[in-house]
This record gives C-alpha cells, sequence and structure tokens, in this order.
C-alpha cells in the first residue's frame, strides 16, 4: 500500500496549545517504545514498530510545541478498511483529551484514503478504552477468544469493534 505524504499538521489543544502530527520516523522508536512500555502489560516490541514502519503502514506522532512526545497511532490500511493497530498517549498526558485528537487524526488519515470503513480490537477488560471507542462512534461486531497474551501465560479476549468513515 503506497504511504500518502502528510505535512506535518499542527492543532491547538486547551492545556497545551499548539500541537503537532507528524509521520512517525525510525528516530522516533526509543520514545515510542518507552511510552509503550509504560503503558501496556504485553507492549509492542521495537521490531513490531520497526516491521510496521516497513510495511508502509500509517503511522502518526503527536507532540507538544516542545517536541515532547504525547502519544502515537498506527493504522494499516487494506483494499476499503482501515485497521487501527496501536493508539497510545503517554501515561502522564492521559484524559486529557489527546486519545480523541490521535483517533480524530487517524480516522482523518484513513478518509484521506478513502477508506470505508475503521476496525480495531481492544481487551475485554479495557472497559474505559471499549466505552472511549463507543462513545467515539464504535460498535462491537464480535469477539476474539484468546486474542491477547494475559498475565500468567494465559490469553485474554478481545471486542471487535467497527465505525463506517
Amino acid at each position: 500500500m503506497n504511504t500518502v505524504a502528510l505535512p506535518v499538521r499542527e492543532v491547538v489543544h486547551a492545556g497545551y496549545g499548539t500541537l503537532q502530527f507528524a509521520a512517525l520516523a525510525q528516530a522516533d522508536l526509543d520514545a515510542v517504545v518507552e511510552i509503550e512500555e509504560a503503558v501496556y502489560s504485553h507492549p509492542w516490541t521495537r521490531g513490531n514498530f520497526q516491521d510496521s514502519l516497513y510495511s508502509g503502514y500509517q503511522a502518526q506522532t503527536l507532540r507538544d510545541a516542545d517536541g515532547q512526545l504525547l502519544g502515537y497511532f498506527l493504522v494499516m490500511l487494506a483494499v476499503d478498511e482501515a485497521h487501527l493497530l496501536n493508539i497510545s498517549v503517554a501515561q502522564a498526558h492521559q484524559h486529557k483529551g489527546l486519545g480523541r485528537r490521535l483517533l480524530d487524526q487517524a480516522t482523518a488519515v484513513a478518509r484521506q484514503h478513502h477508506m470505508q470503513v475503521m476496525l480495531l480490537e481492544v481487551r475485554e477488560s479495557n472497559v474505559h478504552a471499549a466505552k472511549f471507542y463507543r462513545h467515539y462512534g464504535f460498535a462491537e461486531i464480535g469477539r476474539r477468544k484468546n486474542y491477547y497474551p494475559a498475565a500468567n501465560q494465559s490469553r485474554e479476549g478481545a471486542i471487535v469493534m467497527s465505525m463506517p468513515l
């Protein structure tokens, strides 16, 4: 899938001033992995992120005016579907509306590529995230048993959600 080179996009956000979206680059991976390891019990590895960049997935960072990484997302585009693979906000900046900003940008990217629907999976135990996605407009369309790794080498199910674009 060819990627569309998007320019740096600036938005204003209360409490943060000017925020910038830009393409995720190899140089961002140390900071991205640091956030990933802080916010997830079973984080993506550096290799997962490198493979995603190599595959041409749509991946962007969100930074404040000082250049501090606040969050990121990765979206895989296939035919007419966008699959939100990862969306994360740094722990110290959660619950401040940045997740919505990231999701707004991810859906904008998908629309620019003429995608018709966005899909995602969320852990069954992640009630807060599932509620956030429902409020945004996603609806549950199914479940995946034993989808995510969990504690003690067990597995956890995923809620599959979809939203028309």
